[in-house]
């Protein structure tokens, strides 16, 4: 199968990038937020199927510019899902934990209403929304906390900063399931291909990594895994201000993915030994 990336540099797109059949488009292939770049794009590849592994990311800058977070992260998407509709192609769209509220403790489910904390959230919830609108064979794929040997994620930042301190404070109760970017590449490239054989499994899912845990304790585990002796000390968010709100309940319900889709929860610890052998910086 010939497949579509929107994306070449972030996490997904790098590890979508390693599967033969699949073409990587950079900002200067496909401009997102230029109206028309996408479709275009996918009437000239052609392709028997498209995944969209690019987005805005900048979750901070957001709040200073909604209005070309919601031209990548929602209008693109949209124009992506319309033609692949037209052409009858499946077409598989990441999203994130970040349209819903973050309130309580119980795992979000693919149902639940959603109610972005901040400018990111809501230019992903628009994508979400127009996607659905176009129809088609359609998976919009939710993930949360993304990492990778690729980029800048926290498994990189925790790893340079444990090498330099041997004391670190970190936010523990904001709570979420770390997702290996190689196991969303492959849930992706398995979705697609489903879908192209059964269009009735369109739909909202999700995907993130088992099992939860704080960003604190993902550190921890992060700092025995690579030998470091840098200890963390549990902050609250309050004690750690952002510009855009972060959602306290990031946990991610997703077992109507792996009803439909035969697809599991990846162990995020052995995702983890794999970045970092990918890394070079195993203890």
């Amino acid at each position: 199968m010939s497949i579509l990336v929107f994306g070449k540099t972030g996490q997904v797109a790098r590890e979508l990038a390693r599967h033969a059949g699949v073409t990587c488009l950079d900002r200067a292939a496909a401009d997102l937020s230029k109206p028309g770049t996408c479709a275009a794009a996918i009437r000239a590849a052609r392709p028997q199927a498209v995944i969209n592994a690019a987005a805005y990311t900048a979750v901070d800058r957001a709040e200073e510019e909604e209005a070309l977070a919601s031209a990548i992260n929602g209008t693109a998407p949209g124009e992506m899902a319309q033609e692949c509709a037209a052409l009858g192609i499946p077409f598989v769209s990441l999203s994130t934990d970040y349209v819903f509220s973050g309130i309580g403790e119980t795992p979000w489910s693919p149902e639940d209403a959603t109610g972005p904390l901040g400018a990111y959230g809501r230019s992903k919830l628009v994508g979400e929304q127009a996607i659905v609108a176009a129809g088609g064979a359609y998976a919009i794929l939710r993930t949360s906390w993304v990492v990778s040997a690729h980029g800048n994620n926290f498994v990189k930042t925790m790893l340079r900063l444990g090498a330099e301190r041997d004391h670190l404070t970190i936010v523990a109760d904001q709570i979420g399931g770390p997702t290996p970017a190689r196991a969303i590449a492959a849930a992706c490239l398995d979705m697609v291909q489903q879908l192209a054989a059964d269009p009735g499994k369109a739909g909202i899912y999700h995907f993130a990594g088992t099992p939860d845990v704080s960003w604190a304790g993902f550190a921890r585990e992060i700092f025995a895994q690579a030998g470091l002796t840098c200890a963390v000390e549990d902050i609250p968010s309050s004690a750690y201000p952002t510009p855009a709100r972060r959602p306290l309940n990031s946990r991610l319900d997703c077992s109507s993915l792996q009803t439909v889709f035969g697809i599991s929860r990846p162990g995020w610890k052995t995702g983890l030994r794999d970045i970092l052998n990918d890394l070079g910086e195993t203890g």
